[in-house]
């Protein structure tokens, strides 16, 4: 980042937020978010995009440092239904959900016609297989730049050179990270300015790419339970979150107007 205002010569003040519990989440829609990606393409190389939700945003407000690398990249886009329903209530009347799949979903089927390439970086070697299959089976002229999956280790420096290289070789367009929270955002905050392409950060996008994982039906999603859809999916991981963020968020962000 150059400095609180411009980033890669994009003034970020062109961007509408909401501050919820100290996360800047950008204030915006799909199209707004679509439109922004196209003009800017080139300028957001280098750069990361958040994928911001309830667990994110109130691990942000425990964690000065989590806080600071959410609002560091080029913006936090409202993944989660919350976010924008908050923001909605404090005047943002055209912020609406932006999900980190849906977006990825859309910018695949864009890319053909604007010649995008794609890194993914992330999950497992099993995953990306078929993550490949996948994408290549329902976006027409997909661009795979590549492909790698990280070992569960950090890297040593070297390592992480070599990785950059490995990255950067592909000219890719827009590098998906899907390590999941924090340690996405904590990865391309790391790698700003170093990896080239606009990173990502979509938690369980490759794994409903993949056909690992599905998505809630439409309704769902319209009706902000899509927490719930994925909650009875995998109950053991996702209920202790749920029940300790979900209350966090209500007190702070509802309650008290954080």
């Amino acid at each position: 980042m150059v400095d609180g205002k411009y980033i890669h010569g994009i003034d970020k003040r062109q961007i509408p937020t909401c501050n919820i519990l100290g996360v800047d989440v950008a204030a915006i829609n799909m199209e707004w978010l679509l439109e922004f990606t196209k003009k800017n393409m080139k300028a957001l190389s280098g750069d990361y995009m958040c994928v911001a939700n309830v667990h994110t945003t109130v691990t942000a407000y425990e964690d000065d440092s989590y806080k600071d690398i959410q609002n560091s990249g080029i913006m936090a886009i409202p993944d989660g239904g919350p976010l924008s329903s908050v923001g909605q209530k404090r005047g943002y009347k055209k912020m609406s959900r932006t999900t980190g799949p849906s977006y990825m979903d859309t910018i695949l089927t864009m890319s053909s016609e604007n010649g995008w390439r794609h890194y993914f970086y992330g999950s497992t070697d099993e995953t990306l297989r078929k993550l490949k299959a996948m994408l290549e089976e329902n976006y027409s002229g997909v661009q795979i730049a590549g492909m790698y999956s990280p070992p569960f280790r950090q890297l040593t420096e070297d390592e992480d050179k070599e990785m950059i290289s490995m990255i950067n070789e592909t000219s890719p367009d827009f590098v998906w990270v899907g390590l999941g929270a924090p340690k996405q955002e904590r990865w391309m905050s790391a790698h700003q300015g170093k990896v080239k392409g606009l990173m990502v950060g979509v938690g369980a996008g490759f794994d409903y790419l993949a056909g690992n994982l599905k998505r809630a039906p439409e309704w769902m999603q319209r009706s902000n339970l899509e927490w719930l859809y994925r909650l009875l999916q995998d109950p053991k991981r996702l209920l202790s979150r749920y029940v300790s963020t979900n209350t966090k968020f209500i007190w702070h962000a509802l309650i008290r107007g954080r």
